[in-house]
């Protein structure tokens, strides 16, 4: 009897810690919480944790080979599926890491290894920050080194953000074809 009564009590102990996985939605547009007074956009700490992975490029660079991945607020990639755009307040981070590569079994693996940059954009529909160089094109703009990953270092958008976001000019600055989770696509289900 005491053993049914152990198993009663452990399966109780079991469900009580059990919560549904859910899905992150569009409630997650809080890029603003990160935005203070005057246009300054601090960094998320908590972003793998609570941000979606949308994507990773390879960068291959004799200089140092590079992999990017990009993360979004909760809801965004959801919200982009639906609507085609990015939605006022959604926070994109790409965090560029350096790559180190080894032959394995599967063949010439590469891997991340140490952030050396973060990039933070916030989507600003209406233009909020006219007189911050930080801001334009429905978005604003942030740098951040892994020297001091606490100090944004971008002092004009233009000049220090958008030389590089040219090509991604009709897909609202930000290179979407590789960010599959925002795909229109519906993919199979696997379970």
């Amino acid at each position: 009897m005491s053993f049914r009564i152990a198993i009663f009590l452990l399966t109780l102990l079991i469900l009580a810690g059990y919560q549904q996985v859910k899905p992150q939605t569009g409630d997650g547009y809080n890029g603003w919480a990160l935005v203070d007074k005057a246009g300054n956009i601090r960094k998320p700490n908590d972003l793998r944790d609570h941000y979606q992975a949308l994507g990773t490029y390879m960068v291959l660079d004799p200089k140092g080979d590079q992999m990017h991945m990009t993360y979004a607020s909760p809801g965004a990639a959801e919200n982009y599926r639906k609507t085609g755009k990015f939605a006022d307040g959604t926070v994109l981070v790409k965090e560029v890491f350096g790559a180190d590569h080894a032959q394995m079994t599967t063949g010439d693996a590469h891997w991340a290894s140490g952030t050396k940059v973060w990039f933070v954009m916030i989507k600003d529909e209406k233009g909020r920050y006219p007189d911050n160089p930080l801001w334009g094109e429905g978005w604003g703009w942030a740098l951040f080194k892994s020297d001091a990953p606490d100090k944004q270092v971008a002092t004009d958008y233009k000049k220090d953000c958008l030389g590089c976001h040219i090509p991604a000019r009709s897909t609202d600055w930000v290179y979407v074809q590789g960010y599959p989770v925002s795909s229109r696509k519906v993919m199979p289900r696997c379970d």
